[in-house]
């Protein structure tokens, strides 16, 4: 019920400001427009909204027969946690990275990249899946669908509004209602930051949730611990071509290693996630002996490429 309810205030909210930029644009016949353009875009993005996100990072399915270690990994975590089988997608990108959409639970489906294949041992790959299926079980799927197609529609009125500031004389529509020049693109600036604050609402909380609910259906937390450090080693170095608008969507923020993108992270520190699935504390003590496991993602990270040579 909850992420019922969440969904119901994103939308709104998404509306509201669909009708605000169309307002601006072309005063109260834009407004209009605006309404029935987010009336028609609420209905789209709940029917459609996977398919857009699968299509744009040109995701293919692969059945049992094309890849059965992961569809067995993808089928026993899915019985562990009581869920219908959800269609199991592989994104052609070396970034390591996986993502979980689709309406609902009948209707989900779990996606990860070759690079994740590639570069994770097999009880980070059931980590990752697990954490994945978590989202599926948590019903964070369609709300992550859907930000990510409203986020995505707003950023793009956002920039015809910019560009509408430029070519249009620098002139608002006063009798109208309309915004001059100056408004626009300071709407233009402002919408997709509004966005992804949204989307950074939505996200953080949901993230600790998911990597906690699989951690049970693993079994263990190590798997998807020594994941996330991993994908934080590597995010710097593989970066995925990913859209703002969907980066809400992945186990980790594709965008990290973009330094403007990271500041409006959608993702909580992972430093702070890899602790609270290990128990132990963010940051080394003094008193720590000089052979223990290390403990930030930084350290994770350094001690693995390390052994990479």
């Amino acid at each position: 019920m909850g992420n019922q309810i969440r969904t119901t205030i994103l939308l709104a909210v998404m509306t509201v400001f669909f009708i605000l930029i169309g307002q601006m644009l072309g005063g109260r016949q834009g407004m209009i427009i605006a309404l029935i353009f987010a009336a028609g875009m609420n209905f789209f993005s709940y029917w459609y909204s996977d398919k857009i996100v699968l299509r744009m990072y040109k995701a293919n399915e692969v059945s049992p027969q094309q890849s059965p270690e992961l569809y067995d990994m993808v089928a026993e975590l899915s019985q562990r946690a009581q869920l219908p089988m959800p269609k199991v997608y592989i994104i052609p990108k070396d970034a390591p990275n996986a993502f979980a959409t689709g309406r609902n639970p009948e209707h989900a489906v779990v996606a990860v990249t070759h690079g994740l294949l590639r570069l994770m041992n097999r009880e980070e790959i059931i980590g990752v899946l697990a954490h994945e299926l978590a989202h599926v079980k948590n019903r964070d799927i369609l709300i992550g669908s859907i930000a990510a197609t409203m986020a995505g529609a707003i950023m793009l009125l956002a920039t015809m509004a910019r560009w509408s500031a430029i070519f249009g004389g620098m002139r608002g529509n006063d009798e109208e209602g309309g915004m001059g020049g100056l408004g626009l693109i300071l709407m233009s600036i402002i919408a997709p930051l509004a966005a992804t604050v949204i989307q950074m609402a939505i996200s953080r909380r949901r993230e600790y949730l998911a990597d906690a609910t699989g951690a049970q259906f693993a079994g263990r937390s190590d798997g998807l611990a020594s994941a996330l450090a991993k994908l934080g080693a590597y995010s710097g170095r593989l970066p995925l071509d990913a859209h703002p608008s969907t980066a809400h969507m992945f186990i980790v923020n594709p965008l990290s290693g973009k330094s403007l993108a990271s500041l409006f992270s959608t993702h909580p520190p992972l430093e702070e996630r890899i602790a609270r699935l290990t128990g132990r504390a963010p940051s080394g003590r003094a008193d720590d002996p000089p052979d223990r496991r290390p403990r930030t993602m930084e350290d994770r990270g350094r001690a693995f490429w390390d052994k990479m040579g």
